[in-house]
């Protein structure tokens, strides 16, 4: 009876495996060439059953033997209608074809598992025939004709355990199959590929190409096949991470700091980086990742993001990487500062995308080149903001500007610290001074507003301390009074910019009346004492006659005059409305009492036959002459001659302080 039930399993079995051999198409023509070994094998399976019904129908006393026999025949059978079920696949193969790609991998799967079947139910007949033959032949079966057509069941059992495996191998049925599932992937990659080339605002393959990779992949995993599958991936999106980049022109990752001809070329270098780095990665990148997500997500996580790890080199986020490291190698200045912060602010605004895109094992090498970015960039953005004081106290030494205008380091503190205050890099600077403070574990958390706005007020004070030194190493006071005046003036604009307003009202009040004091003080230490040469007063240090007396009187206060317009000449006045105020002034000062003189004089002067040549001015050239005085020598430059002109002083005070930082 066991006998029976165990045939009827089978035989349902195999009506199953018919059944859905209907619903495949074929696989290989290459399968035919095994069709004859195997079709001998079948011919000789019927004596596998032939020669263990003779030893079911002897009597013997062994009843181990008899629970043997039953459990033999029950696998025997199963592998006759198994092979059965293979034979008819391996037919139906002959017209197959990836046209019809579901068919296709159907029957690939259906042929796999009767293989199997057939290999399963092999192996578990051959171990009930080896228990046989062990038993007869330790009796008194060693010579019977049963015993060796067991034996005989039992090779060709064994051979046919070998079918899976033949088909597995080069040549084998499985593998030929597998090779065109590979072909096909490669052909619909490729081509799915070369229509969204450059599309970087959608997926670039469709869904019904994601959909027939997808089928592949999965057939191809289970077969565990799956490796030349990413190769073959990896290289097609490579190919196209490639020709995306072509267009960005990314020659400037790879040039060293050191071979930039000029810092104007390294900065635009640096904002192309941060716009290049965006597209890769939050446009390219963030599709290919979920295209690899997409294609390979039923076979596991490690096999795509293997995959994306290596389509990643492609773009070569590396270099990306390396090249913000170089920078962060620079000499030390203010301006590297900024640069730092708007590496910082890229790599901030790139840190959820990196988490994400680059967070697994397989992308090691990029998560230790961001990390050793990101400390570079925090440790050098520190050091130089902590370090301005300092370097600003270190230009002391300095000379201060012969005309007596704003030096350049104070109007360079002023412009950096308002740029340095802005909504484009405050909030990266406290983030950065919070992350150092973080990482050195103290207490006190200089990355607030109040430490930012102390290390302000340090810079300050020291750029105060400077120019009263500068000030007084003038040899005329004059123009010291003029030179702080200047700089007065320059503080109390700051007024409603992020500069003013960290430093507060009580500063800015403080500026505007010392600019008026040493404005007041520069009109009585230089034009102030012109005026008494027109005056009774003046005569009296004059030792000559009535005669000649008008003439000398003049000649006086236009020597006077002449050696004071030309040296302050050579002084400037940069802000406008100041100069317009002070010249006002000297106007109002002088012009009115020397066009008294001359109205009150200038009749007996005319009477002397010589006095004509002492009459050099007019009240109205007079005036014209002073209010053309403090013009900012820059005035002479066109307007790109100004912007080249600004570069240089700039180019001036960095190096400077490049030098001031490199002593230190």
């Amino acid at each position: 009876m066991a006998d029976v039930e165990s045939f009827e399993k089978l035989k349902a079995t195999q009506q199953l495996l018919k059944a859905s051999l209907e619903k495949s198409t074929a696989l290989s023509s290459a399968i035919d060439e095994t069709g004859s070994r195997l079709e001998g094998m079948k011919q000789r399976l019927p004596s596998l059953e032939a020669a263990m019904r003779p030893i079911t129908m002897q009597r013997c006393g062994y009843s181990a033997i008899r629970d043997q026999i039953n459990g033999a025949i029950g696998p025997a059978a199963a592998v006759l209608k198994a092979y059965d079920v293979v034979r008819e696949l391996e037919k139906s193969l002959s017209f197959a074809s990836c046209s019809d790609l579901p068919a296709y991998l159907s029957a690939t799967k259906r042929l796999e598992e009767a293989l199997r079947f057939l290999a399963d139910n092999c192996e578990l007949a051959t171990q009930w025939l080896q228990d046989i033959v062990e038993f007869l032949e330790g009796n008194a079966f060693a010579n019977d004709r049963s015993l060796l057509s067991v034996k005989k069941a039992l090779r060709i059992l064994q051979e046919l355990h070998a079918i899976e495996g033949s088909a597995r191998r080069d040549g084998g049925l499985l593998n030929e199959a597998f090779n065109e599932l590979e072909a096909e992937f490669i052909i619909s990659l490729m081509e799915s590929s070369a229509t969204t080339i450059t599309s970087i605002a959608s997926s670039p393959l469709s869904v019904l190409a994601i959909q027939k990779l997808q089928a592949i992949v999965e057939r191809l995993n289970a077969a565990d096949r799956l490796e030349k599958c990413i190769l073959v991936y990896t290289e097609a999106r490579s190919l196209s991470a490639r020709r995306s980049l072509q267009a960005l022109d990314l020659d400037y990752l790879e040039i060293e700091i050191t071979e930039f001809v000029d810092r104007q070329s390294i900065d635009s270098c640096i904002d192309q980086w941060g716009k290049h780095l965006e597209l890769v990665v939050k446009h390219l990148l963030e599709l290919e990742y979920k295209l690899c997500n997409n294609v390979f997500e039923k076979v596991g996580s490690d096999a795509w993001k293997c995959c994306f790890a290596r389509i990643s080199q492609e773009f070569r986020l590396a270099s990306f990487l390396k090249f913000g490291t170089n920078v962060t190698k620079m000499k030390k200045d203010p301006i590297k500062l900024l640069k730092l912060l708007d590496i910082f602010t890229v790599m901030e605004n790139l840190r959820l995308n990196f988490n994400r895109l680059f967070g697994g094992k397989a992308c090691d090498e990029i998560q230790t080149l961001t990390r050793d970015l990101i400390k570079r960039v925090v440790i050098g953005a520190c050091e130089i903001f902590w370090e301005l004081p300092s370097q600003v106290e270190l230009q002391r030494r300095f000379s201060p500007p012969s005309d007596g205008g704003v030096p350049l380091l104070v109007s360079f503190i002023t412009n950096y610290y308002n740029k340095l205050l802005g909504d484009d890099y405050r909030p990266s600077l406290i983030q950065v001074l919070q992350i150092h403070q973080s990482w050195k574990q103290d207490v006190y958390d200089d990355g607030d507003d109040d430490g930012l706005s102390h290390q302000i007020y340090s810079t300050m004070k020291e750029v105060g301390l400077n120019l009263d030194a500068w000030s007084k190493a003038y040899e005329d006071i004059s123009l010291s009074y003029l030179f702080m005046m200047n700089n007065h003036c320059h503080f109390s604009q700051m007024k409603g910019t992020q500069l003013g307003d960290i430093m507060g009202d009580s500063w800015l009040e403080a500026h505007e009346k010392y600019k008026d004091y040493y404005a007041a003080l520069y009109l009585r230490e230089s034009w102030g004492k012109l005026l008494p040469l027109l005056s009774q007063k003046g005569l009296i240090s004059f030792p000559f006659d009535h005669q000649d007396f008008d003439n000398k009187l003049l000649k006086a206060f236009n020597e006077a005059f002449d050696e004071r317009y030309k040296k302050h000449s050579n002084w400037v006045i940069s802000d406008d409305g100041l100069r317009q105020k002070v010249c006002q002034l000297l106007v109002q000062a002088v012009v009115p009492v020397y066009g008294s003189y001359m109205h009150k004089y200038g009749v007996l002067v005319e009477q002397d036959a010589s006095g004509s040549k002492y009459i050099k001015h007019t009240a109205q050239s007079l005036e014209k002459m002073l209010s053309s005085l403090f013009q900012p020598k820059i005035g002479k430059y066109s307007s790109t001659k100004h912007i080249r002109f600004i570069g240089k002083l700039k180019n001036v005070v960095m190096n400077q302080l490049r030098v001031t930082l490199t002593a230190m």
